[in-house]
């Protein structure tokens, strides 16, 4: 059950991720447009907050690794998160007034807005490996099973997101759920981690 439950951890922080960084393209488009630039912000600094939340998370996971550590993970993601819905517009405002040139403006915005949560969102897929693996001959196995679950999880955000939650749902609505899912699973992951 334990296990079983790490992975499902693992794969909504997968679908989370994928979710915020394809709703951070409608939420610069209306300041920055929808150019290359734009996207090229956005997935550069993804892309550089979970290799910096990879490797934080590969040392997190030495220090007396448990489930309840695991759970503040998501909690930490979840309250990064949600404060989005109040200074997005407020940063975005400074941000066009202030840098003139949009591809930096962009990438700005991109990096205040997006890389605390996706930084600590890329620590969930090294801490899970540590909790699993029980004898080093099946770390492999675990990891690659782990890294499924995590980019199946991711599909299924990109897919959802693109397809149906952006035409049934405001980009605050999508966010506050995502931030919802992360406290419920940090709730569930610090219950767990009591038994």
């Amino acid at each position: 059950m334990r296990a079983l439950m790490i992975y499902v951890m693992a794969g909504m922080g997968g679908f989370v991720i994928m979710s915020l960084e394809l709703l951070g393209g409608r939420i610069l488009a209306p300041w920055f447009g929808n150019d290359i630039y734009v996207w090229g912000s956005i997935i550069t600094i993804f892309m550089t907050a979970l290799a910096l939340g990879y490797l934080a998370g590969g040392r997190l996971s030495l220090d007396r690794p448990g489930l309840r550590r695991f759970a503040a993970l998501f909690l930490a993601a979840a309250t990064l998160l949600a404060p989005l819905l109040w200074y997005a517009d407020t940063l975005l405002a400074w941000t066009f007034e202030h840098i003139e040139d949009l591809r930096y403006a962009s990438l700005f915005a991109a990096t205040a807005l997006f890389a605390p949560a996706t930084f600590v969102l890329g620590t969930i897929s090294p801490y899970s490996v540590r909790l699993l693996v029980d004898t080093t001959h099946r770390s492999g196995a675990v990891a690659g099973g782990l890294y499924f679950v995590s980019t199946l999880g991711s599909a299924l955000g990109t897919l959802l997101t693109s397809f149906y939650f952006v035409l049934w749902f405001e980009i605050n609505t999508i966010i506050a759920a995502l931030a919802g899912v992360l406290a419920v699973l940090a709730v569930a992951g610090f219950a767990a981690g009591r038994r």
